[in-house]
């Protein structure tokens, strides 16, 4: 009979070492996964932070030259006015606004080429945060696999 209570009492032991064995790696391996769960959204959530200040200087710069363009347009406005009011002629009036308005025209499709780019890179900067963390997400589950 004592054989059989050792046998036991050793089978008890083993099972109880065996499963707190398994608690404490499941433990550990929730831990590390909650650890690295953390340390993703931290780093998620410093990318919106990169992409929102990308985009505000983006769109500050933006302005900004929108801003200065209006000023110098109207400035060349107001030197056409004033080159026109003092024309001696017809002829001179039409020669004036006829500079005015290809040079007024070019000015606006070299503005709008402006634009064009500035839009571009913020697109291209504000959005590479995020797309770095679509990336990390995709290879963080590829790895849970």
């Amino acid at each position: 009979m004592t054989a059989a209570k050792n046998t036991a009492k050793d089978t008890i032991e083993t099972m109880t070492t065996a499963s707190n064995e398994a608690i404490k790696d499941g433990f550990e391996k929730s831990m590390k996964a909650v650890n690295d769960f953390s340390a993703f959204h931290k780093d998620t959530v410093d990318a919106v932070i990169a992409s929102s200040t990308t985009a505000a200087k983006s769109l500050e710069e933006l302005n900004a030259a929108n801003l200065a363009f209006a000023k110098k347009s109207m400035e060349d406005s107001v030197a056409a006015a004033k080159s026109m009011a003092g024309a001696k002629s017809v002829q001179e009036v039409l020669e004036i606004q006829s500079d005015y308005a290809k040079s007024s025209l070019d000015a606006m499709m070299a503005e709008m080429n402006k634009n064009s780019d500035l839009m571009s890179n913020l697109v291209k900067d504000t959005f590479k945060p995020i797309n770095d963390r679509f990336s990390a997400a995709l290879e963080l589950m590829q790895s849970q696999r």
